[in-house]
């Protein structure tokens, strides 16, 4: 069922109130460093209803666990070239695994199924030249040969006109959309009018 709603990104205090008494269910802030949404330094207000989300690229699981301790984070999301077997060790340890994909044919989905059992959800993204997203979609079609049992959420290049497509899109797996770029006034900024808009499409 899609009903998670993931807004990536987030680096302002007053910005991460309003967008979190939307209702959205997560929110994420991004500490890979090349990133111009990356978070460096702890904002004056953190989520309480929405989950903590931290977003790392090829990260140190030492800093990882810092990361972790520091933001009070439920969530750690990989966007990097992190092995199984990285990935095995962090959920040994008490974290939660979000596992970003990038996708943009069909053969991208195999390397998925190294990951089952390991990551509670997974995260389609449209693939790019750097790491983390690219504002762009990519076709939803190929996730039809994705039938793992780990759920989902879609990302990639997802905006206000979205939310009919996305109607549309019924895929069993799939339990959430993550937004970020395409709603932003700027680089780490939300647009909290455009998001809550979007909500409203998206479940009426």
């Amino acid at each position: 069922m899609n009903t998670i709603i993931k807004v990536c990104g987030m680096t302002d205090a007053e910005n991460i109130r309003a967008v979190e008494e939307l209702g959205v269910d997560m929110i994420g802030f991004i500490f890979y460093p090349k990133s111009p949404r990356c978070i460096c330094q702890m904002p004056e207000y953190l989520p309480v209803k929405a989950k903590r989300v931290g977003v790392f690229v090829n990260e140190t699981k030492e800093n990882i666990h810092m990361y972790v301790d520091r933001f009070g984070l439920d969530y750690v999301q990989l966007h990097g070239n992190e092995s199984p077997e990285y990935c095995r060790t962090l959920k040994n340890s008490g974290l939660r695994i979000i596992k970003a994909f990038s996708i943009l044919y069909p053969k991208d989905l195999l390397i998925v199924s190294d990951y089952q059992g390991i990551c509670d959800y997974y995260l389609f993204d449209t693939r790019s030249t750097n790491y983390g997203g690219s504002g762009k979609q990519f076709d939803w079609n190929i996730l039809y040969r994705y039938n793992g049992n780990t759920p989902f959420l879609l990302s990639g290049g997802i905006n206000s006109y979205s939310a009919r497509a996305l109607h549309d899109y019924h895929h069993s797996r799939m339990i959430g959309t993550d937004i970020n770029s395409r709603f932003e006034s700027s680089p780490g900024i939300k647009d909290v009018e455009r998001i809550e808009r979007f909500i409203k499409d998206l479940k009426g």
